[in-house]
């Protein structure tokens, strides 16, 4: 069964034409012991099958240690949306629902390599110079979480020292407990610093620079 109607995919094959750079997607997975691998698999086939820009390469977490490790990934599915550079942009659990539009932002932002965020603050952002690591816990149906995932890989793309994850809360159990997760979107910066919501830019970026002063 295909995830996307063909009206739909005629549309995002359109959409693709203005890709730059060819997109690499790389996908962590195993076929037992993991809820959604296999859904998030068949999502990325379909996907990276409507343009000859993208390429989708698969792994399985526990087989494939070397790339698991290479890319730092710790849970599954995964999901690593990069062109000719690793930028710190990962989906952890399945981009779907609301989420399918943030993958699809982060394809756009990797391939056409131009920063959305705004020239002070991209200024700003450009000049941290320590580690940063954004979780953004999100569900499928949360209309807000899209946003608050868009900037934190807008983050991870401006500088290197920075690396944001989106987080499907609901595949993801312990995190929730251990991170005291009750609404979505909430942001986790440091392991220390929490917000909830879709901040603007500017707010979400003061937020990095409070956890880098914790």
């Amino acid at each position: 069964m295909a995830f996307l109607k063909e009206k739909d995919a005629a549309a995002l094959r359109q959409r693709f034409e203005k890709l730059e750079k060819p997109v690499r997607i790389i996908n962590f997975t195993q076929e037992i012991e993991c809820q959604y691998c296999r859904e998030t698999r068949m999502l990325l086939e379909e996907v990276a099958a409507l343009s000859d820009k993208i390429t989708l390469e698969v792994y399985n977490f526990q087989l494939d240690k070397e790339k698991s490790e290479e890319f730092k990934i710790d849970k599954i599915p995964a999901t690593v949306i990069m062109a000719d550079k690793d930028v710190g942009i990962r989906y952890y659990g399945i981009p779907s629902g609301y989420e399918f539009a943030s993958l699809l932002e982060s394809i756009e932002l990797v391939s056409r390599d131009r920063s959305p965020l705004s020239g002070d603050i991209l200024e700003k952002v450009q000049k941290i110079d320590k580690d940063v690591h954004i979780q953004v816990f999100v569900t499928p149906t949360c209309p807000d979480c899209p946003a608050a995932v868009a900037t934190g890989h807008a983050l991870a793309h401006a500088n290197e020292h920075i690396k944001a994850d989106m987080i499907e809360a609901t595949e993801f159990p312990h995190l929730v407990n251990k991170y005291g997760v009750m609404g979505v979107p909430r942001v986790v910066i440091n392991e220390d610093t929490f917000f909830e919501g879709a901040l603007p830019e500017s707010a979400y970026v003061d937020k990095v620079f409070e956890a880098l002063k914790a």
